[in-house]
Formats: C-alpha cells, structure tokens, sequence
C-alpha cells in the first residue's frame, strides 16, 4: 500500500486528520480498544502473556485500503504493535523470543500494508498516538493527549506529547521546503530573498522546536523513564513471529530518531556527516518510517545548495539551532538512559552516544564562521 500525504505545510509529518482515537463501536475491531485501554493495567499481572496468548484478534480485512481506510488502519497498527511489544517486553519478567501467531500474523499483514515493519515505530508511537482536547485549538502541550500506553504514568504521556508537539512546530520548515520547490518548478534557480525569507521562518521554527524539548523533565522522571515505560519500546532480538514465515528476526525498537524532521534539514543544509555505525543506522531506520516521510526526504536532497545564496549570519543561525537541539537531546539521553544503564545501546538497537557528539561538532562545521552562535 502506498500512501502518500501530499502537503506536509499544514501538520508536518503529522497526520492530515487528527488521528482516529476508537473504531466504530459496531464494528469487530472496537475489542481492539477495549484491549489497548486494559493493557496498562494488565500488564501489572503475572498471567499477562497468558491473557495475550488467549486474545481473538481480529483480522484486516480490506487487501486494497484507500486513503479513507488510513485512519482505521493506523489505530490498528497502532492497538497491535503496543500489544506485541508489551508481550515481548513485559517489565518485571524475562524478555521472550516468541511473539505468538495471533499477534503476530495480524500485526505483520498491517505493517505491510503500511510499508514499515511490524513493530512499534515511531509513528505509532506519536505520530498516530494523540488527540486534542479543544479541536478549535492547536497541536500543543496542554490541549493533547495520548490514545495508548504502556503504563499509568503520565511521565509517559508527557515523553509523547513533547514530540508531538515538535511534529506541529515542523510544519513552517516543510513549507518552506515546499516553496524551494514550487519556485524551481516554475523558475530555473532559487533567490536570494527567497531563500533568506524562509530560512528566517525554519529558523522560528527551530526555535521553538528547541524550547519545546527543553521542557521533557517539567513532568518526566528520569527513574520512571527508565525503570517503567522505557523497556517497552526496546528492539526485538532474535524474536521469533509464530505463523510467520522466516527465521528469528531483529528490528529496531521505537525512537526518536526515527522522526523525520532531522533527516529532513540534514539534506535541505547539506549537512555531512562521516561514515559511523550511527549514521549506517540512521540511514537504516529510514524504512520504520512512513513511506510518504521518505519520499519527502529523497525529495529535499535534490533541492540545490543554499549556502551561496543565504545570508551567512542566517545560515549560520539555523546550523546552530540544530546544533543545539542534538545537543539538549544529547543531555536528556546522559541524564534519562546513561546514568541508569551499563549497556548502551537506545531503543533503537544502536550504541549512539559515542556518535552524538561528532554530529553535532559536524553540523557546526557546516557554518560560515566557526564563532557563530
């Protein structure tokens, strides 16, 4: 199935719509909602991976979902990868290698319809996993929530919500992303004011970006990050999907890196990075993205370099607000994952921290002036 969202100027990588929060009540798939709201509460009891063995899931069954079909789609994946996950994972107990085939045979058909792997990304994660309060009011801290977890914590909710958050303040940068294009199809090269004007808006954005990231630790515990929900968005190793053709299998687990707001201005600013594991997996995760987010990132890196024509104060100022943004995300992983662990691999599989660094030194080195800040 392929899916593409045509304008990204309005949300940014956000679904168009507000994302579906409950099947129709009349339909087979509501018991979905039953089992995602019980789940937290659930997973609190020893028997838990027998309740989940147990479960009638229902099945997908529409081969050739159109784009009306999406949101149901979405909150399917969505109830699904929080199940399986959560069935690997279960905190307090040994991690399996078995994810049972009433699991795993509906999860596996809806990732392939939704060109990801079957497990818990990103994008079901936040991306799909929020709600307003106020629809006449915007996207922001305070008027979201959350439509799954994994605990009754909302330290969790918060770790979502931030992101999500972040995903709307995106919208100015992938419209101007939009307008470089626009302007070529209509002209051979870019202007000078042209790119300066909406360099001074991803510029806002970023800003604001910036700050939003800032606020994780106003209502999340680095102890219950760590020890509660945290476990439950780890990658799967050598997990076997019961009823699915194949060998054991690794996939990477939920992260933040697989957001694509960065990997996004990191063509757009023609940033290079050095040859890392890091960057391999960067490159990698690129597939538990939603193929639309993809398309647009192939598309940005055509865009031509806008350096020559930027103002270098400006450019230099946009290089440094995403510089500072890996780097409070530096900080928030030293003070929520490192100072708890020995193992340092993220969610994500990968053992990021000795890389973080020398992308943000890289991202630097992009600028006009070294003193630039």
């Amino acid at each position: 199935m392929n899916v593409y969202q045509d304008n990204f100027s309005h949300r940014g990588f956000l679904p168009i719509q507000d994302p579906l929060t409950q099947f129709d009540p009349n339909s087979k798939l509501s018991i979905l909602d039953n089992i995602g709201h019980d789940l937290p509460s659930r997973l609190l009891e020893e028997d838990f991976r027998h309740y989940a063995q147990s479960l009638s899931i229902p099945t997908w069954n529409i081969e050739h979902p159109s784009i009306e079909h999406l949101p149901e789609l979405r909150l399917y994946f969505v109830r699904l990868s929080f199940l399986a996950s959560a069935y690997i994972n279960q905190v307090g107990y040994p991690r399996i290698s078995n994810l049972p085939e009433n699991i795993a045979i509906p999860l596996t058909h809806a990732a392939s319809l939704l060109s990801v792997p079957p497990i818990l990304n990103y994008a079901g994660y936040a991306l799909y996993n929020w709600k307003r309060f106020d629809k006449s009011q915007g996207i922001v801290l305070g008027n979201i929530d959350t439509i799954q977890n994994f605990v009754h914590l909302y330290d969790e909710h918060w770790f979502i919500l931030v992101h999500i958050e972040i995903e709307a303040q995106a919208a100015g940068i992938l419209k101007a992303i939009e307008e470089f294009h626009l302007h070529l199809q209509r002209h051979d090269t870019l202007t000078v004011d042209l790119v300066n004007t909406h360099l001074r808006i991803i510029a806002t954005c970023l800003a604001q970006q910036l700050q939003a990231l800032k606020r994780i630790p106003e209502r999340m515990s680095p102890d219950l990050y760590f020890k509660t929900f945290r476990p439950y968005i780890r990658f799967f190793e050598n997990v076997k999907y019961q009823g699915v053709k194949g060998k054991t299998i690794q996939y990477r687990g939920e992260t933040g890196a697989q957001s694509s707001i960065m990997p996004t201005l990191v063509p757009l600013l023609k940033i290079e990075h050095k040859q890392s594991i890091l960057v391999d997996h960067l490159r990698d995760i690129r597939q538990y993205m939603p193929p639309s987010h993809r398309q647009f990132i192939e598309h940005t890196a055509r865009l031509p370099d806008l350096k020559p024509l930027a103002d270098p104060t400006l450019f230099d100022r946009v290089l440094e607000l995403v510089a500072q943004f890996r780097e409070v995300h530096f900080e928030w992983a030293m003070e929520y994952i490192n100072k708890h662990v020995d193992d340092p691999r993220g969610t994500g599989g990968t053992p990021y921290m000795q890389w973080l660094k020398q992308m943000i030194d890289e991202t630097r080195e992009r600028k006009n002036s070294s003193d630039s800040n």
